[in-house]
């Protein structure tokens, strides 16, 4: 298990990571989502121990990530800027990761490579970006570690790539519990993977929580109301955003399905029903709750 507690790291005078308290089960998927600069991968670089905190702590099972190099031997870190020795071939870095990681399945990455049709004696630095992530997640599945930490992994990945990369993770859960910890933009990439999904905002952790109780928490409401009632009437329901497109509203409300509904009934709407929101609309409405709206950017 994963932990970090009041976790903080500064450039100067900016703020990249502000006290974080986290914890990353054993065995299931994180998505770590959040707005641009909200410190996503300054976060995945303490995890790994690049960076050192300047307060608080990140541990694995206990023990602290930075400078033990036995902790460091169970986990594998990808980064979005891909970086490999000059003239380097993969056959040749699949050697160097064997002599780090003593569990590097050399058999694994050959069918692998084959079966991606990358060449193991070409010079990387030929590589398109999408063969380069290729390359990086390879070797991070033949490593054999306990986690895997991926920033923007499926960034310039074809789609029938993604879907390769997203089973070859899910086998690899099921087969020796592998737990990946993934920061990515692409909302929609991690919805249909991830357990567990943490929101950064302006370095702070604005909520962390499984994404089905995340889904079942937060509901977009379509009614129309008898005359006379308005939206902000229903003073039962916890309402974060309202939209009227003539006499049809559209609400996202916190709380819980049953409960919304029997709220709304009190006002006998003309028409009432739930609709599910998608992880990219659960992460614009949690934001604009602190200010961050499309329509401030834009006007």
């Amino acid at each position: 298990m994963i932990e970090t507690r009041n976790l903080t790291k500064k450039f100067d005078n900016i703020v990249a990571v502000d006290h974080i308290d986290a914890v990353i089960k054993d065995g299931s998927v994180f998505g770590l989502i959040g707005t641009n600069g909200a410190g996503k991968s300054t976060f995945l670089r303490m995890l790994s121990g690049i960076l050192k905190p300047d307060e608080g702590s990140v541990t694995i099972d206990g023990s602290e990530v930075f400078e033990d190099t036995t902790i460091k031997s169970r986990f594998f870190y990808i980064s979005d800027d891909q970086y490999f020795f000059s003239n380097t071939t993969p056959e040749e870095l699949m050697n160097f990761y064997y002599t780090v990681y003593p569990g590097f399945d050399k058999k694994r990455f050959h069918h692998l490579m084959k079966s991606f049709d990358l060449d193991e004696r070409r010079k990387i630095n030929t590589f398109s970006k999408g063969m380069k992530k290729q390359v990086s997640v390879i070797c991070g599945v033949c490593a054999g570690t306990d986690y895997l930490f991926c920033d923007e992994t499926f960034d310039g990945l074809d789609p029938v790539m993604r879907q390769t990369v997203k089973s070859i993770f899910v086998g690899d859960m099921e087969e020796r519990n592998l737990t990946p910890i993934i920061a990515s933009h692409n909302l929609r990439e991690l919805e249909d993977i991830c357990d567990h999904v943490g929101l950064l905002h302006k370095g702070g952790i604005l909520l962390s929580r499984e994404l089905e109780d995340m889904k079942l928490n937060i509901h977009k409401l379509q009614c129309v109301f008898l005359p006379g009632t308005e939206p902000e009437d229903v003073k039962e329901l916890e309402i974060m955003k309202v939209e009227r497109r003539g006499s049809l509203c559209t609400l996202t409300v916190r709380g819980g399905r049953e409960e919304i509904l029997a709220a709304v009934e009190k006002y006998h709407p003309v028409f009432a029903e739930l609709i599910p929101l998608t992880l990219e609309e659960i992460f614009i409405s949690e934001t604009e709750v602190v200010g961050y709206d499309i329509k401030k950017l834009v006007l």
